[in-house]
C-alpha cells in the first residue's frame, strides 16, 4: 500500500506539471484533486488508528459509506447521506468530540472545494485538526491553501502549503517526503510568482533541487530557475 500511495502521489505530480497555468487563475482545483487521492487511498488504513469505541464505531461506519459516494463523486450524498447513512456534515455534528468527526469534517471541505464552494471549504477545512500521520493531515492542510487560494487569500495560501510539507516531511523515515512535499512546495512557490515575490519563489525551487532529488517533481524543477534566472 505505501509502494501504491508514491506511485500515485508521483503520478499526481507529473499532471500537476502539465496544469500548472491553470493553477495561477486559482480556478482549477489541482491541489484538491491531490488531497481527494490521497485520502480516497489512506482513509480505511487510517482508521485503524483514528478510530475507537462504540461511538466511534458508530461513526467510522457511516464514514466507510460516505466515502464510498466520495470515491464516486458523488460529493452531494458524501456530505449529505441518504436514508441508510449519515453524511459528513451529519457526522461531524452528531459525533462531536470523536476522531471520526474530525475527519469528517477535513472531507466536507473536499466535497465543498469540489463544487467550488471555497468558501464553504475553507470553513470545514479550517475546523479539521492535524493529527500526526503522515498523509492525511498534510493533505488536508495543502487542500486548505488550495481554498485560500480560490477566495483571494493567497499570503494564507503559500504559509499553509509550506506547513503542510514540513508536516509531510517531519513523518517521513529520513525527514524528505519525495512524493507530496515537492509538489505542494512547487505550488507555493508559483503562487509567490503570481506576487512578483520571484527572489522568494527562486528559493523553493533550489531547495526542491538540492533536497527532494529523488522527486518526480525535481526533474523538472531547472525549468523554474532557469525562467527566474534569466
Amino acid at each position: 500500500m505505501a509502494q501504491k500511495n508514491v506511485n500515485e502521489a508521483a503520478a499526481v505530480e507529473q499532471s500537476l506539471n502539465n496544469q500548472e497555468e491553470f493553477f495561477l487563475k486559482y480556478r482549477k482545483q489541482i491541489l484538491i484533486a491531490v488531497a481527494a487521492v490521497i485520502v480516497i487511498i489512506a482513509g480505511f488504513i487510517c482508521y485503524k488508528s483514528f478510530i475507537a469505541g462504540p461511538r466511534e464505531d458508530k461513526a467510522a461506519t457511516a464514514m466507510a459509506k460516505a466515502q464510498d459516494a466520495f470515491a464516486q463523486q458523488d460529493f452531494q450524498k458524501a456530505l449529505n447521506g441518504d436514508k441508510t447513512y449519515e453524511g459528513f456534515l451529519a457526522i461531524s455534528e452528531n459525533y462531536g468530540g470523536t476522531d471520526a468527526a474530525n475527519l469528517a469534517r477535513g472531507y466536507a471541505g473536499l466535497c465543498y472545494a469540489q463544487q467550488g464552494k471555497w468558501q464553504e471549504a475553507v470553513k470545514y477545512l479550517e475546523d479539521f485538526s492535524p493529527k500526526g500521520d503522515a498523509v492525511i493531515s498534510p493533505a488536508m492542510v495543502a487542500a486548505l491553501g488550495n481554498a485560500y487560494a480560490n477566495t483571494g487569500k493567497v499570503d494564507e495560501a503559500i504559509s499553509k502549503l509550506k506547513k503542510a510539507a514540513d508536516m509531510a516531511d517531519s513523518r517521513a523515515a529520513d525527514g524528505v517526503n519525495n512524493s507530496l512535499s515537492p509538489t505542494y512546495l512547487v505550488q507555493a512557490a508559483r503562487l509567490l510568482e503570481s506576487q512578483k515575490k520571484n527572489d522568494e519563489a527562486l528559493a523553493i525551487y533550489k531547495n526542491i533541487k538540492e533536497k527532494y532529488v529523488n522527486s518526480v517533481v525535481s526533474q523538472d524543477i531547472d525549468k523554474y530557475i532557469e525562467r527566474l534566472t534569466k
